[in-house]
């Protein structure tokens, strides 16, 4: 099947070639960096003078390839003089030291290079250690609402941003189809066992694996809610588990280092710094955190919207935080360089006493940085409450602020 351009991630991928760096795609598996590598090559491939070689992990033709020496074979047995040469390789971290391989490929002309990766070898800290500053890295998310209409050939509606909300955006819900709730849910768990059991029991060599899902699970079920360690150890204390806060910090770093779970700092507004203890937690994709968390939407709607939302303000480029104030908190605090703006998330504001609450906090920030409500309310257009500005979901899903 021809692959469907993410335009987003097909402009910033090429605004890097022939730049000297090496692309490193990066993000939750079943997100699309294959996909988005396979776009690449069709894109390309009636250009002049390119040469593609490219690598599967995940497909048994290339278990061959399995260290750095047998990569180099393989490339050296395929590259092209005179023309140029882009070496693409899906889920790099299964090749033993891939690194020195693309260290030196690098530094040859007329090469460009890009890899995909999903776990902690991945990582920006991982990165600068094992191919030194020279990269460019991508993160690639699930599907933004847009594209998730594309990808399904839906009219925004109720009915499609419902569909959103419930069911996530991983891609290769294109090929299973959205028309039938069992086939979907049945490939999200088939998901969520792969990225579990391959990038975290398998590669962490996790034995407890019932409180790797009972751990989770309390993160899908709170979502949106400032956590401490000390206070799952507690929480966990009172289900009748016992366990360290070490080793608590251990597995929320396995579930990051998958991607499955962003963590997000709290900062103080008026002392405008990072503060050390408590962070929120929000999962990559909706979906998989749905199926975690089990029930119905209508109970956990609002933790849904501000996971969505959050994932978008990262789609948007911005850094996001929790904003502390003196007086409560503020869901987002956004900011880019030379732009900062405040976010807060709501279901329905249908009586003074939200429309109180939701803008109230805002209403305490004495700066002139932008101020968002962002909700659901029924027939809600973009309105003014004393320079605090009130959007819908979907007007925010679609065309930003």
């Amino acid at each position: 099947m021809k692959p469907i351009t993410r335009q987003y991630y097909a402009d910033k991928v090429d605004a890097w070639i022939g730049k000297g760096q090496i692309i490193v795609l990066t993000g939750q598996r079943r997100v699309g960096k294959s996909y988005i590598l396979k776009d690449f090559i069709e894109r390309h491939k009636d250009t002049p003078n390119n040469n593609f070689i490219y690598i599967d992990k995940e497909r048994k033709k290339f278990d061959a390839i399995t260290n750095y020496e047998q990569l180099n074979s393989y490339i050296d047995e395929r590259l092209v003089n005179g023309v140029h040469n882009f070496i693409l390789i899906d889920e790099v971290q299964e090749i033993d030291g891939w690194e020195k391989s693309l260290r030196s490929y690098r530094l040859e002309d007329d090469i460009d290079i890009i890899i995909t990766g999903s776990n902690s070898k991945m990582l920006s800290s991982e990165l600068s250690t094992l191919i030194g500053g020279r990269y460019q890295e991508i993160y690639i998310q699930s599907l933004s609402y847009q594209e998730f209409m594309m990808f399904h050939n839906l009219d925004d509606s109720d009915d499609t941003l419902w569909m959103y909300l419930n069911y996530g955006g991983l891609p290769g819900l294109k090929q299973i189809g959205i028309d039938d709730e069992e086939f979907v849910w049945d490939y999200i768990k088939g998901v969520h066992s792969t990225v579990v059991l391959k990038d975290i029991i398998e590669r962490q060599n996790i034995r407890n694996v019932t409180f790797l899902n009972t751990l989770l699970r309390y993160f899908a079920d709170t979502i949106g809610k400032l956590s401490s360690l000390n206070n799952i150890s507690k929480f966990m204390k009172s289900q009748g588990v016992e366990i360290a806060v070490k080793s608590i910090a251990s597995y929320l770093e396995y579930f990051k280092n998958a991607y499955l779970l962003s963590s997000v700092e709290r900062y103080d507004i008026h002392g405008k710094k990072l503060l050390e203890s408590n962070e929120k937690y929000y999962f990559g994709d909706i979906g998989l955190r749905n199926l975690i968390a089990g029930g119905e939407r209508d109970r956990d709607i609002e933790k849904v919207i501000e996971n969505i939302v959050y994932q978008q303000l990262i789609r948007m480029g911005y850094i996001v935080n929790v904003g502390q104030l003196k007086a409560g908190e503020v869901d987002f605090v956004c900011t880019k360089p030379n732009e900062r703006l405040y976010v807060q998330v709501a279901y329905i504001i249908a009586t003074p006493e939200t429309m109180e609450r939701e803008f109230g906090a805002l209403d305490c920030i004495n700066d002139n940085y932008p101020k968002y409500v962002i909700s659901m309310t029924p027939l809600v257009k973009r309105s003014d409450r004393n320079g605090i500005t009130h959007i819908g979901l979907r007007e925010f899903l679609k065309k930003g602020f």
